[in-house]
């Protein structure tokens, strides 16, 4: 997560992106760490859970790493095989994709 947060530090430095990634990714963590939350205290309500999908949705946008904290600290959707394995494919999608942006953005890319 540090090496990941450096190279938004960098993209932006450069100007590989726009200021407005690196302002946006902490709130995008909050919010998968939130819905991660949510989805831990409705399933011990019994309540309204959060699907599957929303929690992949916010990793893929970026908020893998706050995603990840909420599974360690929060001890959820930790034990379930094909939630964890979605889950790493969105971080790799979501790395894959700004790699690509950013070698398009790089001279000779």
């Amino acid at each position: 997560m540090a090496g990941y947060a450096a190279v938004l530090v960098w993209a932006v430095w450069t100007q590989k992106l726009p200021w407005w990634v690196l302002a946006l990714s902490p709130v995008v963590n909050l919010l998968a760490f939130f819905a991660y939350w949510q989805d831990k205290y409705a399933a011990g309500r019994g309540g309204w859970r959060t699907p599957e999908d929303t929690l992949h949705f916010w990793s893929l946008a970026g908020g893998w790493g706050g995603a990840w904290f909420a599974q360690q600290v929060l001890r959820h959707k930790t034990s379930k095989l094909s939630f964890r394995q979605v889950y790493w494919f969105t971080v790799a999608a979501h790395c894959a994709g700004l790699g690509y942006w950013l070698h398009l953005h790089l001279p000779g890319g």
